[in-house]
C-alpha cells in the first residue's frame, strides 16, 4: 500500500534485469507504492510471470523483453514506452552481466566484451534514452545498480569490478549534467546479496566466507533489502539526493 512519504501513484517505471533477484523485489515495491511497473529482462516470459504476480498483488505492470547489450533493443524500449506512455519517470538500470569468475589475467575477451557492454555501454544509452524522455517532461529520476565492488574489486571478479566502478562515475556525470534537468541520478552500491546472479560467491565456500569477514554485520543480504534504498531514493523523500552513491552492505546502509 502506498504511503504519504513513498507515493508512486502516476509514475511509469521502467526496472530492467527485473525478472528474478534484486530487480524482481525493485519492481514489486514500486508497484506496491503505486507505480506502473514495466518489467524487463532479456526473456519476455520470466518478466510476464513478475508482472503477473504485481498485477495479482493488486499492482499495476506490463512485461517488455529488453537485452540491454543490445542497442536495438534500447532503441525499440523506448520507441515503445514513447508509443505506449509517452512518458518515464523512473528508470532503474538493474540488468547486469558477469560471466567470467576467475584470475583476471586469464579474462578473455568474450567476457570482457558482454561485461562492458551490458554494464558500462547498456547502462549509458539507458539512460541517455531514458534522460531525453525526462527533459521533454521536465524531470524524472535514475537508479542505477552498481556494487561494493566498484570501492573494492572483488577477487576474481576483475571486469565485473571495473565496470560497476565506471557506472559510479557515469551517475555522478549524469547526476552532474541532469540535474539543471530537473533529472536526479542516483547509484546503488549492494554488498554480497543472495541471488542466483551471485550463484558462484554462495557455492565457493572459501570466497564466501573471505567476503563475509569483510562485512559489519556478518550476514548477506537479502532482494528486499536492495528494493527499500532504491524507494527511498525515486520517492519524494530522497528529492534531495543527487549524485549520490547509497552502499548497502549486508544489509546496512552506509
Amino acid at each position: 500500500m502506498a504511503t504519504n512519504l513513498f507515493d508512486l501513484t502516476g509514475k511509469i517505471a521502467l526496472v530492467t534485469g527485473a525478472s528474478r533477484g534484486i530487480g524482481e523485489a525493485i519492481a514489486k515495491l514500486l508497484a506496491e507504492q503505486g507505480a506502473h511497473v514495466i518489467v524487463s529482462s532479456r526473456k519476455l516470459d520470466d518478466c510476464q510471470t513478475v508482472a503477473d504476480e504485481i498485477i495479482t498483488a493488486g499492482g499495476s505492470a506490463e512485461a517488455h523483453a529488453c537485452h540491454v547489450g543490445s542497442m536495438e533493443d534500447i532503441t525499440k524500449t523506448f520507441a515503445f514506452i514513447r508509443n505506449k506512455h509517452n512518458r518515464l519517470d523512473i528508470l532503474v538500470n538493474n540488468a547486469a552481466a558477469n560471466p567470467y569468475f576467475g584470475h583476471i589475467l586469464e579474462t578473455d575477451l568474450s567476457a570482457y566484451q558482454k561485461t562492458v557492454d551490458v554494464n558500462i555501454r547498456g547502462y549509458f544509452f539507458m539512460s541517455v534514452e531514458a534522460g531525453k524522455m525526462m527533459k521533454e517532461q521536465g524531470g524524472g529520476v535514475i537508479v542505477n545498480t552498481a556494487s561494493v565492488n566498484a570501492l573494492q574489486p572483488a577477487e576474481g571478479q576483475g571486469i565485473y569490478s571495473i565496470t560497476k566502478a565506471a557506472v559510479v562515475n557515469m551517475t555522478k556525470a549524469f547526476a552532474k549534467e541532469c540535474g539543471p534537468l530537473g533529472i536526479r541520478v542516483n547509484a546503488l552500491l549492494p554488498g554480497l546479496t543472495k541471488t542466483k546472479f551471485a550463484g558462484a560467491l554462495f557455492s565457493h565456500e572459501a570466497t564466501y566466507n573471505k567476503v563475509m569477514e569483510q562485512i559489519p554485520l556478518r550476514r548477506h543480504a537479502e532482494p528486499k533489502d536492495m528494493a527499500g534504498a532504491v524507494l527511498y531514493l525515486v520517492s519524494e523523500a530522497g528529492s534531495y539526493t543527487n549524485g549520490e552513491c547509497i552502499v548497502v552492505d549486508g544489509g546496512l546502509t552506509i
